[in-house]
C-alpha cells in the first residue's frame, strides 16, 4: 500500500475552516494571521471566527501571555476590528486590548478575574 501525503493546505476551505473553528481563535489568530499564505489570511479573518475574542485563559490560572496580548494590541486586533462584538477579558489585559484601536461594533464584553480597583477607573459610576 503506498502511503500518500496529504497537506493541511490540501483540504477545501469548509473543512479547513471545520477545523479552525474547532480550535481556541485566539491561537489560530496569532499562529497562522501572519504567515505568507493568502488562503488562510482569509479564513482566519472570517466573521464567525472573529466576532468573539476570549482572552482569559482556559484552565483560569494564568492570564494570556504578555507577549501574545501585544502582538494582538499592535497588529491582530487591526486587522479584523470590524469584525469583533464581543471580547472575554480579564480586568488586567483589559486597557491594552480596549485601547489598542476603535472597534465599530463592539457590543459585548465579559470580564473575568475581575479586579475591582482597576475596573472602577474604567467604569467611575460603578463605585457609588
Amino acid at each position: 500500500m503506498s502511503q500518500s501525503n496529504v497537506h493541511l493546505l490540501d483540504l477545501p476551505d469548509e473543512i479547513l475552516f471545520i477545523i479552525l473553528k474547532k480550535l481556541n481563535n485566539i491561537d489560530v489568530l496569532y499562529s497562522l494571521l501572519n504567515i505568507n499564505n493568502q488562503r488562510l489570511k482569509i479564513l482566519t479573518q472570517e466573521k464567525t471566527f472573529t466576532n468573539t475574542l476570549n482572552f482569559v485563559s482556559i484552565d483560569n490560572m494564568s492570564s494570556i501571555d504578555r507577549c501574545k496580548i501585544d502582538r494582538f494590541c499592535i497588529d491582530i486586533l487591526l486587522k479584523i476590528r470590524h469584525n469583533v462584538k464581543c471580547f472575554i477579558l480579564e480586568s488586567v489585559s483589559m486597557e491594552c486590548i480596549l485601547l489598542a484601536i476603535d472597534y465599530p461594533y463592539l457590543t459585548e464584553l465579559k470580564l473575568f478575574n475581575f479586579e475591582q480597583n482597576i475596573t472602577l477607573s474604567y467604569f467611575p459610576r460603578l463605585s457609588t
